[in-house]
């Protein structure tokens, strides 16, 4: 009765599916409750509204699982340790690769994945029941597939494979899964999904101002070449960032992520977030960011007791130090501390998303996913693997991304060390150093670290070094990445009760 309540839970959640309300814009719409097929998808503004739900679901996870587990675990962020708050260790032992099977969060984590698929799925399975123009079925189609594929690649870098759910659920039947998949028919599925939405979807400059925010071909093409570059399979992925454009960078590093420039040349895709009074559509990395003893001193907002409910995503000391001198990005990405009453406290924080608050702890702040600069290093990338080429088209892409950052151009043979460039191998050192800093806090470094296969030596080094500062504060075991550590554990509630075997530990 136990495993069957569940499946009827799990049905029922996937069933009352969110959905976009409100008429203002695509910003600012918030979910209604209470739907399900019998009085619902029945008009092109249903399906409008149901394509919305899809995308609400990026909120919630934009605002902490995504950065918890693709950032924090890596050597860019870690946390700062407060003693007489133990209220929060379930995050602390993700940054220090000290995780189990029932760590809530990772419950959270792949719960959340999975409805947001869920809606997805509804979307797909619906379409074809409403009398509407095929143009705008086609668009509706793509969008919530590239979402799916968005959530499914998460997933797979995340757990290895795991159960491809590709229908809406609409009875208690068929709530278990059929078991986990291959990695390979995983990441099979993410490229068909991926193909097909940039097939269908517009390019970006095509959506109304009303509809910025939507993701484009662009967006489509640029995720599948990140697959695929995963994969290995440089010459595909090389292919697919090639048909990104349309997009440029901005002048100004600092300018990306101010909330007047939302969805700007170089945004590709970001998580849209919408602060107004009545509505739950706010960012609010700001407080999460900000040191837990800096009171008001970094957010500026008096009506917000941060106590406990900071000091999350704190930069390393690594990260700190892989800042070239003159680096305009450092001071726009971080602080290495805050200014109290009592003078300054060394306590870094991200920077980055300080933008000001609308309404006590609420900010209007946007999350990043994709950027073109993003894409231009991806094809540097790409065309490294393929063959290193002094001073080719790989340099003059890197080299265009350090220029905005006010740093000198690097070179083959360059008299100068620290810029020079003589190698296959030398030119993979500067594209992480690079990707390290210019898309900090952006949920890239994890990923970056498992996909070139750098993670183990980087993360040993890095655990070594936090360890160090106070060793008394780190639990037995902390930092020592291994081969199987590279996944999570999946969730024992699902190994349970949907028979699903376990990542190895």
């Amino acid at each position: 009765m136990r495993t069957q309540s569940k499946y009827i839970f799990l049905a029922l959640l996937s069933i009352a599916i969110s959905f976009g309300g409100c008429k203002k814009s695509f910003l600012n719409q918030e979910p209604e409750s209470g739907l399900t097929d019998a009085n619902f998808w029945k008009t092109e503004s249903d399906l409008k509204q149901g394509v919305v739900g899809a995308y609400s679901s990026l909120r919630g996870m934009g605002t902490f699982s995504y950065w918890v587990f693709g950032e924090m675990r890596s050597d860019n962020t870690t946390f700062q340790y407060n003693a007489p708050q133990r209220g929060q260790e379930n995050r602390e032992l993700v940054d220090q690769l000290l995780v189990s099977a029932t760590n809530t969060l990772i419950q959270d984590y792949w719960r959340d994945c999975y409805v947001a698929i869920s809606r997805c799925n509804d979307v797909l399975n619906n379409v074809g029941r409403i009398d509407m123009p095929d143009a705008s079925k086609t668009q509706a189609t793509g969008e919530v597939k590239f979402l799916r594929a968005f959530h499914y690649f998460n997933l797979v870098r995340q757990f290895g494979g795991v159960p491809l759910r590709l229908e809406a659920i609409k009875s208690p039947t068929q709530a278990p899964s059929k078991g986990r998949a291959s990695v390979d028919e995983v990441y099979n599925q993410i490229i068909t999904d991926l193909t097909d939405a940039a097939n269908a979807l517009p390019e970006a400059g095509s959506y109304p101002a009303s509809e910025k925010g939507r993701v484009s071909k662009g967006a489509a093409n640029a995720l599948l070449g990140e697959v695929y570059m995963t994969q290995k399979k440089f010459g595909d992925a090389l292919i697919a960032l090639r048909k990104v454009t349309g997009y440029s960078l901005l002048s100004a590093y600092k300018d990306i992520f101010l909330t007047t420039n939302k969805n700007n040349a170089e945004s590709i895709f970001e998580i849209q977030y919408y602060s107004t009074a009545g509505t739950n559509l706010s960012s609010n990395f700001m407080y999460q960011f900000a040191p837990f003893n800096s009171g008001t001193a970094v957010t500026n907002d008096p009506g917000t007791n941060l106590n406990f409910n900071s000091g999350w995503n704190t930069p390393t000391t690594d990260l700190i130090a892989a800042y070239e001198p003159g680096d305009l990005r450092k001071d726009v990405s971080l602080a290495e501390g805050f200014n109290s009453g009592s003078g300054f406290v060394a306590v870094p924080y991200v920077k980055k998303y300080n933008q000001g608050f609308v309404q006590p702890g609420q900010t209007n702040v946007n999350f990043p996913v994709i950027r073109y600069a993003d894409v231009m290093l991806m094809i540097a990338e790409c065309l490294n693997e393929q063959g290193f080429v002094p001073d080719g088209e790989a340099f003059g892409l890197l080299n265009q991304v350090r220029r905005r950052a006010g740093l000198a151009a690097k070179s083959f043979g360059n008299p100068i060390p620290t810029l020079s460039i003589g190698s296959q191998t030398e030119f993979r050192t500067a594209m992480d150093q690079e990707r390290k800093v210019e898309l900090a806090f952006e949920n890239h470094r994890w990923y970056d670290l498992v996909r070139t296969g750098t993670a183990i030596p980087v993360l040993t080094a890095h655990g070594q070094r936090e360890i160090a500062k106070n060793p008394s504060q780190f639990p037995a075991g902390s930092y020592q990445p291994t081969q199987n550590k590279l996944l999570l554990p999946i969730p024992q509630r699902e190994v349970t009760l949907d028979n699903l075997p376990q990542n190895p530990q």
